[in-house]
């Protein structure tokens, strides 16, 4: 194999363990910011859902995010008993409802996030405009890879 073949193989090794510990580093932050309100890190990944999209059905909530819908009906119940959303009459179809935030109820946590968000800032100031994009193209593209790998885990049954 030439030298070139295993610096690639050395960096898509490097490349795997890095996105291994960002995805243990970030599963430990959500953790510990929803136990500052009380919730579960799927339960403020949730939330995140909700409000990046919008009031979604329970149905979406489960596309979304690759919950079981039995799941997400469990879900939708905590979140709805803790005060961190509620169900609301869907507009478009009288037989649905949507979830949507109770606003105010993460307050609490933004300033962690800020105390995150800063020093990643920071890092990006170290980046050239072209090395942002790819890592965005990347962030991206990896993002969507690993929702439909999600999507095709087989469902617990309940």
């Amino acid at each position: 194999m030439s030298s070139v073949g295993a610096d690639r193989e050395d960096l898509i090794a490097q490349l795997d363990l890095a996105g291994r510990v960002q995805s243990t580093v970030a599963v430990m932050f959500h953790t510990a910011l929803a136990e500052l309100s009380g919730l579960s890190a799927t339960e403020q990944k949730a939330l995140d859902l909700i409000e990046r999209f919008g009031p979604l059905t329970a149905g979406e909530l489960a596309e979304r995010s690759g919950l079981a819908p039995a799941s997400v009906t469990g879900l939708l119940s905590r979140l709805e008993r803790k005060g961190f959303a509620r169900r609301v009459p869907n507009p478009d179809d009288r037989r649905s409802v949507l979830v949507e935030m109770v606003r105010g109820r993460l307050d609490a946590i933004g300033p962690h996030f800020l105390e995150l968000l800063r020093p990643l800032h920071q890092l990006y100031d170290t980046f050239t405009d072209d090395e942002l994009r790819a890592v965005l193209r990347y962030l991206t593209a990896a993002s969507q890879i690993q929702q439909e790998a999600t999507t095709r885990l087989p469902k617990p049954d309940h």
